[in-house]
């Protein structure tokens, strides 16, 4: 397949992963590098994803309708914290994130399985209405998932799910809407820092953005329609997979990767 159509091809992919999941950059970024540095591919994939992520927002607005209140909160943590890590990435492109990546996602991919125990009294889930201190724990936690995001960002969609879960901020799918609006505003900053640092190969964003934004929606439409354990499971799995991924690459077995976002 010619390279240009295998990086269409993943980020459709992608822009699905992203949209039910996270950790879609796994299949971009590997396809990029053939045809430029690692730095340019992680930039043009991070680009190239993010109206995927807007769309998966989008197909989600019914769920996360009611969620207001945990995204005025959540938003300006997201914010300054992808900022602060995109900034950092740009003094710092070595990746000093790169050791505990496959521990974070561990983490996070067994906290979400434990959040039957874990979250099911948590106030706010079903109301949206959650309480200030909540919130602001929420927000402190959102903070160092977004610095993380705008850093590294490999399992931020995990991350999120994990901890939106527990703190019940809705059902699983009200809290994977939620996650895709927040991950597209982490993106978005980062984006915008990339933009300025001029590294993006700008003639392959139209035709993966746009495979992103289809693969995106059709995820969303029928991931909706999913059953709730149907769902968790294939977020379970994605999770497992990703650190897998990465455990092998620290392992030397598998070709490393430079930077990737969610």
């Amino acid at each position: 397949m010619d390279l240009t159509a295998l990086a269409y091809v993943t980020a459709g992919l992608a822009g699905g992963i992203n949209s039910l999941a996270g950790g879609g950059t796994l299949l971009t970024y590997p396809a990029l590098l053939p045809l430029m540095t690692p730095t340019q591919a992680n930039m043009t994939s991070t680009i190239a994803l993010l109206p995927g992520s807007v769309t998966g927002a989008w197909a989600y607005r019914r769920e996360i309708g009611s969620l207001g209140p945990w995204f005025g909160r959540l938003l300006p943590a997201s914010l300054a914290g992808s900022l602060i890590g995109s900034l950092l990435l740009a003094m710092d492109p070595g990746g000093s994130f790169k050791l505990v990546v496959p521990w974070l996602i561990l983490f996070a991919s067994v906290l979400f399985i434990a959040q039957p125990w874990l979250g099911a009294a948590k106030p706010g889930a079903a109301s949206g209405r959650p309480g200030m201190r909540l919130l602001l724990i929420a927000s402190a936690c959102q903070f160092a998932v977004a610095v993380y995001g705008g850093y590294f960002g490999a399992g931020i969609g995990i991350l999120m799910l994990a901890t939106l879960g527990l703190w019940g901020a809705g059902d699983l799918h009200q809290v994977n809407g939620l996650k895709n609006l927040l991950a597209a505003c982490i993106n978005a900053v980062s984006v915008a820092v990339f933009a300025w640092e001029g590294s993006i190969v700008w003639t392959l964003v139209p035709g993966m953005a746009g495979a992103s934004v289809a693969g995106a929606y059709l995820a969303a439409h029928f991931g909706r329609k999913l059953p709730k354990p149907v769902l968790r499971g294939f977020i379970i799995f994605v999770g497992l997979a990703q650190t897998s991924y990465y455990l092998l690459r620290q392992a030397g077995i598998l070709p490393g990767l430079e930077s990737s976002k969610p």
